[in-house]
């Protein structure tokens, strides 16, 4: 027998038993369409995690202020303000590989625009944290050194406080309030987005870090130069952790910390933060793939079950095949095609309801999914190799039946 005449005769005897084969397929077809639904919801997790991640900017450490004892009692990082402006300019001039160190205080107020007001994020900050967070203006322009260093009421504010604030008004050279001060809008932001953690990064207002602790934050502050954390950009990922210890060596002498004192500063590496992040991201697509693939095992013990149960019923139809000169590798071939030509339609279909599937979910919940062709072609692959390995035992005991006892069976 030609492998056409086999493919017919497959074809012919799944048509001839159209429900059963339909029912049969159906466990490849949840299968298929749950991995590619899983996958995809699991690869726009991870990406939609690694894009959040990266717009924190890349290469990162942030050094907070506090973690210090009161009568035996341990505050916590950021009770007390223990960094200043000269350990940020210290640490951007004697530690190795520092892109930039940007000294940062931040509260939050009402900003007041004429009739409207919008409860914001004030960062009080200079030009470093904008290259330390990889973020580009959008309209009009970021301070001027002279700006920073006289403490000018100018401000530039994110797309969130600009939409809110403004309307459509266009609020480059517009006035507004903060705490009955007034500052000029100098420029807009490119947008963020969100953080890792859900928040708008774009619902901000940036001001001079001098105005900032003079008009806005408080005396304490200003009065002696403290601010609340230093964020630290390094030259590369492999320069951030001997960077750290370059950097907690020369706060604890700069702070004149004992040995045996502990640090009055917290650091973190949110390089770190952001590659677990990345690292639960990936284990949960792999997670989820796994669960579904054993929809896809079930579904080929349903295709050796009813397999089976087509030998069983074709067992004269088989005998007679044989006594009239078909080879077992003829039969063998015969039920092999049909086990596996069952497997690949409903590979077929699963794939389709699963980049359906997919879709929906992200249109639904807002979640991005990525269907890759990778995915399409693993899982067509998958569910072919599923018929031929569940398909070849029943193939091999119709091919094993011996002509005689066949042809007597009722």
């Amino acid at each position: 027998m030609s492998l056409l005449e086999a493919v017919r005769s497959a074809l012919s005897a799944i048509g001839a038993n159209a429900l059963r084969s339909a029912l049969t397929m159906l466990g490849i077809i949840i299968g298929v369409a749950a991995v590619i639904a899983m996958v995809a919801i699991g690869s726009g997790a991870r990406e939609r995690v690694t894009s959040q991640i990266k717009s924190l900017g890349a290469n990162l450490a942030i050094i907070q202020s506090g973690n210090v004892t009161q009568g035996g009692v341990r505050l916590g990082a950021g009770a007390s303000s223990t960094l200043t402006d000269e350990d940020s300019r210290a640490i951007l001039k004697e530690v190795e590989d520092v892109v930039a160190a940007a000294p940062v205080i931040v509260t939050r107020a009402q900003a007041i625009f004429a009739g409207s007001n919008w409860s914001t994020q004030i960062t009080a900050t200079d030009l470093d944290f904008f290259t330390a967070r990889e973020w580009s203006i959008g309209e009009g322009r970021l301070f001027e050194p002279e700006e920073l260093r006289r403490g000018e009421i100018v401000a530039v504010i994110g797309q969130t406080v600009a939409r809110n604030l403004f309307g459509d008004t266009d609020p480059i050279d517009q006035q507004f309030r903060i705490r009955n001060v007034p500052f000029k809008v100098i420029g807009v932001m490119a947008p963020k987005g969100q953080s890792a953690l859900g928040q708008d990064q774009d619902d901000v207002i940036f001001v001079p870090l001098d105005t900032g602790r003079r008009r806005i934050v408080g005396r304490n502050y200003a009065r002696d130069a403290s601010v609340q954390t230093i964020m630290v950009k390094f030259a590369s990922e492999e320069a951030i952790n001997p960077g750290i210890e370059q950097i907690r060596a020369l706060l604890r002498q700069r702070h004149r910390l004992g040995d045996e004192q502990d640090d009055d500063f917290a650091v973190r590496n949110l390089t770190e933060i952001a590659n677990t992040a990345t690292q639960a991201a990936t284990t949960l697509s792999w997670l989820l793939a796994a669960v579904a693939g054993v929809s896809l095992l079930v579904g080929g013990i349903g295709i050796m079950n009813i397999m089976l149960v087509s030998v069983t019923e074709r067992t004269r139809e088989i005998g007679l095949r044989l006594a009239v000169g078909a080879r077992q590798r003829d039969i063998l071939a015969q039920f092999l095609i049909e086990a596996t030509t069952l497997a690949t339609i409903g590979g077929a279909v699963g794939i389709a309801l699963g980049v359906a599937a997919a879709l929906s979910i992200a249109s639904i919940a807002g979640w991005p999914s990525v269907v890759s062709v990778d995915t399409i072609l693993i899982a067509v692959g998958v569910s072919g190799m599923i018929g031929v390995f569940f398909g070849f035992y029943p193939a091999r005991q119709a091919a094993r039946l011996d002509p005689i006892e066949a042809l007597r069976r009722e």
